[in-house]
């Protein structure tokens, strides 16, 4: 396991972008995304990320999930802003401008968006539990009762998939994209399973594994990598089987492939990691 960079509050939300041929990832506290490149230090790459408004605030303001649409443009999970947006200036001169793509749901605001997973089709399907709230859960401003998880189509138009997950966290597609996978960082720690629809339904609601999970990647064997448990990443069969441990020794809160595929990057507490594989991460 290699070091790339420390000194962070707490880091989230990886994502490799082949037009840096770099990594971008999340500080939340601190409300910015920074950049790490081959060759040199990570460096802060835009401030503020999650929160832009002018009232100071504290908790977890910044962006959490980051992540490409089917055009490569970012976008981002803003807890601050409670809302799923995208990046509206150039990569080569980042500034804070962003296109607010939806930021609630039948006239409330969302609790505090955390991670995305982009369907080949261009659909969206985003996890709200209320992480970013300044006050948690018992927050004066939140407005929903349930922490759900959303579909947003290319079309815009935007549906429930998932009410009955106390915090649903990471999520992410099966190389065939029959198969969505949510982790529930609340009670029952576990992370679940279900089939993508033709239509973009989600049905068969099952247990993958039983185990707490942050953030999710997936490689092209189908294989199931889970943040956060045991202070590392779980390796989890398409069939449901613990295949290993990556062990970081501390908190770990997400991971995503990058480079040629073969590398999968982890943000761990104040830190970002790395370490090879044998094996390709979708879309790789």
């Amino acid at each position: 396991m290699e070091v790339l960079a420390e000194g962070h509050e707490w880091t989230e939300g990886p994502v490799w972008v082949p037009a840096l041929n770099g990594l971008l990832y999340s500080d939340i506290p601190n409300n910015a995304i920074y950049l790490w490149q081959e060759g040199g230090p990570a460096s802060l790459w835009l401030q503020p990320s999650g929160y832009t408004g002018e009232t100071p605030r504290g908790g977890e303001s910044g962006s959490n999930g980051l992540t490409l649409d089917r055009e490569g443009r970012l976008l981002l999970a803003q807890h601050g802003d409670r809302r799923i947006a995208r990046l509206a200036s150039l990569w080569d001169t980042p500034v804070a401008s962003f296109e607010t793509l939806v930021g609630g749901f039948e006239g409330k605001r969302f609790n505090s968006p955390n991670d995305i997973a982009v369907h080949t089709n261009g659909d969206l399907y985003f996890t709200d539990p209320p992480y970013g709230l300044e006050q948690g859960i018992e927050d004066p401003v939140k407005e929903l009762d349930v922490h759900g998880v959303y579909r947003l189509t290319v079309g815009g138009s935007l549906t429930q998939v998932i009410s009955d997950l106390p915090r649903p966290n990471g999520i992410a597609f099966s190389p065939d994209q029959g198969t969505l996978y949510v982790s529930n960082s609340g009670l029952p720690p576990v992370i679940m399973a279900y089939d993508v629809n033709p239509s973009g339904d989600l049905s068969n609601s099952r247990v993958f594994y039983q185990s707490w999970g942050d953030g999710l990647a997936i490689d092209q064997q189908g294989n199931v990598y889970v943040a956060g448990p045991d202070n590392g990443v779980l390796i989890i069969s398409r069939a449901g089987e613990l295949l290993g441990v990556l062990n970081t020794t501390q908190r770990t809160s997400n991971c995503a492939f990058g480079d040629d595929g073969y590398t999968l990057y982890i943000t761990s507490d104040m830190h970002l990691l790395r370490i090879r594989l044998n094996v390709k991460g979708v879309g790789f």
